[in-house]
């Protein structure tokens, strides 16, 4: 048995050694792994031991206190209120954008077909430029003698109406910038119904709402799901919208928190409050993806 055990142990040394080296996946995964670690993990991580320091302090990781989400919660905290604001938005952003981009996104796949996501990345140019830059278009466009203003009072009217600043501008400045992330996800998804099916359908004699409504509909709703989810996401983050368009007439939840960690210096309690955004965020997207069988969306089964 000796003979055996020792027979075996230069084998198992190696064994142990090829175990400790990790393998050729792992190796390549590593930097992205660093990259996110630092860029990702670690704000996250400092926000967090933020939201747990003492109120006007920057002792992170060195005091231990509930204080910034009490104050939150307190009833006399009109913090919620912007919170209802970016929710509200956000909500109004997607409701109007799935009726404006599933008709583009529909004709898009009858005229290109299968070439329709390759086309609708067309609307995705207008990212490369600034969203500042392009708010600021806006507003020279609505101001008070400009582009609008002043066009139409050298054609005889008395100017254009007042615009800007208003709740109304700030929603439209946020279906705007957010067109393009609703658009490809739902371009995409009907890209994925089968026309094969469409037309036996109709040869079957099925109407043009039965086809939409029990076929289209249902084969389509991961990439229109992933597309309001992802615009929601972003929307109810949105600051340049109703600073720039708004003149902020509304005060929305990322404003205060961006209030917090500038003039007020209170990082902990625009921690706290960021947290409590981010656990928001987090369990709404959680809860769709558990909705979503994205194998089918992108083509695996």
């Amino acid at each position: 048995m000796a003979d055996i055990a020792l027979a075996h142990a230069p084998e198992t040394a190696v064994e142990l050694r090829r175990a400790r080296v990790l393998s050729a996946g792992a190796r390549c995964a590593l930097p992205v792994a660093i990259l996110l670690g630092i860029g990702f993990l670690a704000p996250l991580v400092a926000i967090l031991g933020y939201a747990f320091a003492t109120p006007r302090s920057f002792d992170v990781f060195r005091s231990f206190t509930l204080e910034n989400f009490a104050t939150l919660f307190d009833p006399s905290n009109t913090v919620w209120l912007s919170f209802l604001w970016s929710c509200g938005f956000a909500l109004a952003t997607v409701a109007i954008l799935a009726v404006v981009a599933y008709p583009i996104a529909y004709g898009l796949n009858v005229v290109f077909g299968r070439a329709a996501p390759l086309i609708s990345v067309l609307f995705v140019f207008p990212l490369f430029v600034s969203e500042n830059v392009r708010l600021y278009g806006w507003v020279l466009f609505y101001i008070k003698n400009g582009v609008l203003d002043g066009t139409l009072k050298w054609l005889g009217f008395s100017g254009g109406p007042e615009v800007l600043y208003t709740p109304g501008i700030t929603l439209f400045g946020m279906v705007y910038t957010y067109l393009p992330f609703m658009l490809f996800p739902m371009t995409l998804g009907l890209a994925l119904v089968p026309r094969d099916l469409i037309d036996a359908a109709r040869d079957l004699g099925a109407g043009r709402l039965f086809i939409w409504r029990e076929i289209e509909l249902p084969l389509a709703i991961p990439g229109i799901l992933i597309g309001m989810l992802l615009t929601f996401v972003l929307a109810i983050g949105a600051t340049a919208e109703a600073k720039i368009l708004g003149g902020q007439s509304i005060i929305v939840i990322s404003h205060d928190i961006e209030i917090a960690f500038t003039y007020s210096q209170n990082w902990p309690l625009g921690s706290a409050l960021a947290v409590i955004v981010t656990v928001f965020i987090s369990g709404l997207t959680l809860f769709a993806l558990s909705k979503l069988d994205l194998d089918r969306m992108l083509g695996r089964r």
